[in-house]
This record gives structure tokens, C-alpha cells and sequence, in this order.
């Protein structure tokens, strides 16, 4: 089995569960803008949208005002972005091991602050590709293409673990191994042969148990 030499995360839906904090809001700015009352199961297929195509697949009006109210309701979500569970020890495990962590996401520096800083989960992380980093983002395979670039290592000694289509995507494009995280995933469509598949965050650890071979 093949060892890696880094692990790189997708953050929404694969390390921090922001599906409650992100739908629940949207349900709430589509009413307002459209009088419309959306269930949770029919604004799923937003969930690993960038938040602007959202606003453009809807058709609001003043698109950047209302992505900013959405954005706002977000950040006042009581539950907030919560770690999925078992996250914590793989983070400390990997890196007992000298395993290089690394994330890609399409969030911004501020939101990325919120969700992920200011609980501390940074300090495992060598690089953090967001969105401003780049000019063009998943599927493309810049983002991970830029990451593997900062961390100097080849396309063949990481693995992308994402939980979405444009994860898939993205890592095919970029030539990269994928791991399914299929604990956060709302659809599996199109992600037809991901290289690994792994039901919940500590089944991530059996990299390591491979890279002992």
C-alpha cells in the first residue's frame, strides 16, 4: 500500500461539520428574498457550492449584498462549525508521525479564522490554500496544485480527503490520490472511483497502519 508523505484536508463537510450553520441560514435568506419556503433536504444540493455561485443559482437580487446578510447569519448560528468527532487524535497522531497536514479549501482567510483558527486546529496544519490564495478554484486543480508547490513535494506523495464532487474533481485534475470522507458527504454522484474510501474520521489512521508496510 502506498505511503504518503502529506494528508490534505477539504475543511466543510470533511473536517469541520458547517452543514446546520450554512443551510439553515440559506433557508431563512431565501424566504426573505423570494417569500419561498425551501426545506433542508432541497437546499442540500448547495452545500459544497461557493457561496457567490450559490447566490447566482438562485437569481437574487444584489448578489454580493445578500451573500454578505447570508454570510452574517451564519457567523450568528448558535451551533457554529463543530469538529467532527475522532478529528482531533488523527491531527495528533499524523503528526506524531511526521506525516505533513495541509488544507484546501475554498473558505475565506476571515471565515477560516472563525471556523478553524480560533479553535486552535492551525497549528497542525503546514499549509492553508484558501480562497483568495488562487484565482481559480475546485474542480480546477490550482488550488491543491499550489499547496503541493508550498509544501515541495510531488502530486504523488499527498492524498486530497474531501467530501464533495468538486473535491474529486479537483484531485483528479491535479493528478492526486482521493480519499472519500463519506461521513460528511450529502451525495456521492459522479465520485465514481475515489483511490480510498473511509466511513468515519478515525479510519483515516489506517494511513498510517500503511505507511508501516
Amino acid at each position: 500500500m502506498k505511503k504518503y508523505k502529506a494528508i490534505i484536508y477539504d475543511i466543510d463537510g470533511t473536517v469541520l461539520n458547517t452543514l446546520n450553520m450554512n443551510m439553515y441560514p440559506l433557508i431563512q435568506i431565501i424566504k426573505e428574498e423570494t417569500g419561498e419556503e425551501w426545506t433542508f433536504e432541497q437546499v442540500l444540493k448547495f452545500a459544497a457550492y461557493p457561496g457567490m455561485k450559490v447566490m447566482q443559482e438562485l437569481g437574487v437580487k444584489n448578489q454580493e449584498k445578500t451573500y454578505a446578510r447570508w454570510v452574517k447569519y451564519v457567523n450568528e448560528y448558535e451551533e457554529g462549525a463543530t469538529l467532527y468527532d475522532g478529528f482531533m487524535e488523527v491531527f495528533k497522531a499524523f503528526q506524531d508521525n511526521h506525516i505533513i497536514q495541509a488544507v484546501v479549501s475554498a473558505k475565506t482567510a476571515k471565515q477560516y479564522e472563525i471556523d478553524f483558527v480560533d479553535k486552535g486546529l492551525d497549528k497542525f496544519m503546514d499549509v492553508a490554500i484558501l480562497a483568495d490564495d488562487t484565482t481559480k478554484h475546485k474542480p480546477d486543480p490550482e488550488p491543491l496544485l499550489e499547496c503541493i508547490k508550498r509544501l515541495n513535494i510531488e502530486v504523488s506523495e499527498a492524498i486530497y480527503i474531501g467530501d464533495a464532487l468538486s473535491d474529486y474533481q479537483a484531485s483528479r485534475n491535479a493528478g492526486m490520490d482521493f480519499g472519500y470522507a463519506k461521513w460528511g458527504s450529502v451525495s456521492s454522484e459522479g465520485i465514481d472511483h475515489p483511490d480510498l474510501v473511509f466511513e468515519s474520521p478515525l479510519d483515516l489512521l489506517k494511513l498510517l497502519e500503511k505507511n508501516d508496510e
